[in-house]
């Protein structure tokens, strides 16, 4: 019997986490009694209920589900949490996320998106050209595909779509038969402490994809020369000596209109209603992982016609002809700077303000100069206070040493509950919101403020 098979009751600890979330929607899928515990009732969670599943907001033992053959935590919960201490120190099977993401692609054809960015996007985008497409698949997904407000869904086709997080090493438990690789700038180093062994867990992953399966992975990534070159098919934006790129683009309506060129294929007039040339690029993975998979091109031009992108990548909130509102999840300087270009590829002649807040005091710290460098392209700056998430405060790291460093001063630091009277009396015209922490709650009062 599988390992699946014999769960009957699972708890999640941090059960509102978009990755633990869509885990726990696949076990009441499966007829498995779900509960668990979060520290803040969100969106996420509220939709948890919705399903039947029992969520609390109390760490108290006198809460939990003893029942629960398998108890399964994320990292950001501290070691000292006494739901967590309870069920390690009573026997209990106490598992990471990952390992439940290993035990469902054990014996299932898994394709795998890893990334420091980009990961959410492109697997969110193949999971729907295959769902779109007829052809069928269960998806695992970092974010809320908007085509159906959920991050997760389930098919009885044995085909898997997983977002590969590098976190804590998480996706070195997967099983891929075809594996993405669409960045690897250095990042997590409280984790790996050096890029270079970051860089190591991206080389260990693509070894992970079993005989006769693809690797498909960013032209010029820093360690190309390591992967295997009988399972390797590279892609970029440009070409630049890329198997897989894009060529005759053009905008029309809001939308880019292009060609997607495989090694032995060939798709004309794809359109991807999404901005950002970025996502132009996230689009021919997609598109070649479904040619891969023999779903045909009328397909894949429909489906991929059909994406509506994911919520908080490039999502537009607000988009008139005389103002524009974007929120993106944007956290690491790569994707900033990523976001930005593709903002200016759209709206070149406005003024572009930005609000950011910083993710990670840790992360502050390793990339202070990559994130002033990439700020520095918008016109206008405002920057709010590091959100910590899992991270106590390090002394002298702030948001204000990323402004100290920028190469223009029209930077502004606001703290949050500030943001929205700031927006209401500055009524910037292209408006760009980016941060993963919880910079998204302010989205809703600055939408109307517009």
């Amino acid at each position: 019997m599988h390992k699946l098979d014999t769960i009957k009751n699972i708890y999640f600890i941090g059960i509102g986490g978009i990755g633990m979330s869509a885990l726990a929607r696949y076990f009441v899928a499966k007829g498995c009694v779900v509960n668990g515990y979060d520290k803040t009732k969100t969106i996420l969670t509220e939709a948890l209920s919705e399903l039947g599943i029992d969520i609390h907001y109390e760490d108290n033992i006198d809460l939990i589900d003893k029942n629960a053959s398998v108890v399964v935590y994320t990292p950001a919960i501290p070691e000292s949490h006494s739901e967590l201490a309870y069920y390690r120190a009573n026997g209990y099977e106490v598992v990471k996320r990952s390992d439940v993401l290993g035990w469902i692609t054990e014996g299932t054809v898994n394709i795998c998106v890893a990334g420091t960015h980009g990961k959410t996007t492109v697997s969110t985008m193949i999971a729907h050209l295959l769902r779109d497409s007829g052809y069928g698949c269960t998806a695992f997904l970092g974010g809320i595909a908007a085509n159906y407000n959920t991050n997760f869904w389930s098919s009885n086709n044995n085909v898997v779509v997983v977002e590969a997080d590098e976190y804590d090493r998480s996706f070195l438990k997967l099983h891929p038969s075809v594996a993405v690789i669409t960045s690897m700038d250095a990042d997590h180093l409280d984790i790996y402490k050096t890029a270079e062994a970051f860089e190591d867990a991206f080389v260990s992953f693509s070894e992970k994809v079993k005989a006769g399966g693809l690797l498909l992975a960013k032209k010029g990534l820093a360690r190309e020369a390591s992967f295997d070159t009988s399972k390797l098919v590279t892609y970029s934006l440009n070409g630049t000596g890329a198997s897989i790129y894009a060529k005759d683009i053009t905008v029309v309506n809001g939308a880019y209109c292009f060609t997607a060129v495989g090694p032995d294929w060939q798709i004309e007039e794809l359109v991807l209603n999404m901005g950002g040339l970025h996502n132009i690029e996230n689009a021919l993975v997609a598109t070649s992982v479904a040619v891969h998979l023999g779903i045909a091109p009328q397909k894949i031009k429909i489906a991929l016609a059909n994406f509506a992108g994911v919520k908080r990548r490039f999502e537009y909130l607000v988009k008139t002809s005389d103002q524009v509102l974007i929120d993106d999840y944007a956290h690491h300087p790569a994707e900033l700077a990523a976001l930005i270009s593709g903002v200016r590829s759209l709206y070149s002649n406005q003024k572009l303000t930005l609000v950011f807040q910083p993710h990670l005091y840790s992360r502050t710290q390793d990339l202070c100069d990559g994130f002033a460098d990439s700020l520095s392209a918008a016109d206008e700056v405002v920057l709010l206070p590091i959100y910590p998430a899992r991270e106590l405060p390090i002394p002298g790291v702030t948001s204000e040493m990323i402004a100290h460093k920028m190469t223009h001063k029209n930077v502004v630091l606001l703290e949050k509950e500030a943001v929205s009277d700031w927006v209401k009396k500055q009524q910037p015209k292209l408006l760009v919101m980016a941060g993963a922490g919880d910079i998204d709650v302010l989205i809703r009062n600055i939408k109307n403020d517009l």
